[in-house]
């Protein structure tokens, strides 16, 4: 598997329609503002490639030795190939040295879709991520973090949203 920088307005075309079919709206932040913090060197917007087809996407922010792997999806026809795994271990191994994490939807709160959010959990846990403890609520989402091989606080978490977007955005992350 390959991370493409998606810089090219045919690959962010592809990253955004799929961007916005698999994620709800509640979740999403605008494209925009992602592309713009991508030119300021503070997220990275990947093409998940391989053989030149496209498999998915992975949006990640940066901040110090921290990385937030913010949206991470493979396209609907691709699934249960085995790319989503190929694709994480692509991208610990890109970001080897930096301590890499991500938010998912709470397993813990009621939800339709409980038992979904119960299969993606136990696909980062198999692809060794590591419970960090830490729960939040962003933008009104109960969140989980999950980790690879790496411990950090909820004031550096809560930091990578204030460097990249700012202490008005930073509000929005509680810690619960």
């Amino acid at each position: 598997m390959q991370l493409i920088p998606a810089t090219d307005q045919n690959r962010l075309q592809k990253i955004e329609q799929l961007y916005k079919t698999a994620f709800p709206a509640c979740e999403r932040k605008p494209f925009s503002n992602m592309t713009q913090k991508q030119a300021a060197g503070q997220v990275d917007i990947f093409a998940l490639e391989e053989n030149g087809a496209f498999h998915g996407l992975a949006i990640t922010m940066k901040a110090l030795d921290l990385v937030l792997l913010d949206y991470f999806a493979i396209d609907d026809q691709k699934r249960s190939q085995g790319f989503g795994r190929s694709s994480l271990q692509t991208l610990f191994a890109h970001y080897t040295g930096k301590r890499f994490f991500l938010e998912i939807e709470s397993t813990r709160e009621p939800s339709a879709n409980r038992e979904q959010r119960l299969r993606r959990k136990n696909f980062y846990l198999h692809s060794g991520m590591t419970e960090l403890g830490i729960e939040a609520v962003v933008f009104g989402v109960p969140m989980e973090l999950l980790s690879y091989r790496a411990k950090l606080t909820a004031a550096e978490y809560v930091g990578v949203y204030e460097t990249v977007y700012g202490a008005a955005k930073a509000a929005h992350v509680r810690i619960v």
